[in-house]
């Protein structure tokens, strides 16, 4: 039996994240949706040496898609693609992945 490469995997994600999208935005709302519903949360990560949990997956005007991260009592948005994940990392993580691929 071949192995896949990842990437099969990864482009198989993002068929069904835009199979129903008809222009960019829908797109990204395929993946804003897919993302939030496979991601495995809260999971913990290090942003600028801070440890922070990750509650939601957002979408906000100007920025995308977002990782809710809290620390201390306060909240900040994180772009998704900007925000590092922890080793081994969260279920779903793939689909952030596939989103990177999909945006890059």
């Amino acid at each position: 039996m071949t192995r896949r490469p990842p990437d099969d995997h990864l482009d198989e994600l993002i068929e069904q994240a835009i199979v129903d999208a008809y222009n960019d935005d829908e797109q990204l709302s395929g993946f804003h949706v897919m993302i939030g519903d496979n991601l495995a949360m809260p999971f913990e990560t290090t942003v600028l040496g801070l440890r922070v949990t990750v509650t939601a997956i957002d979408f906000l005007v100007g920025s995308g898609i977002v990782a809710i991260c809290r620390h201390s009592g306060h909240e900040q948005a994180i772009g998704i693609l900007d925000l590092p994940l922890p080793v081994p990392p969260p279920d779903g993580a793939e689909w952030i992945n596939a989103f990177r691929r999909w945006a890059g």
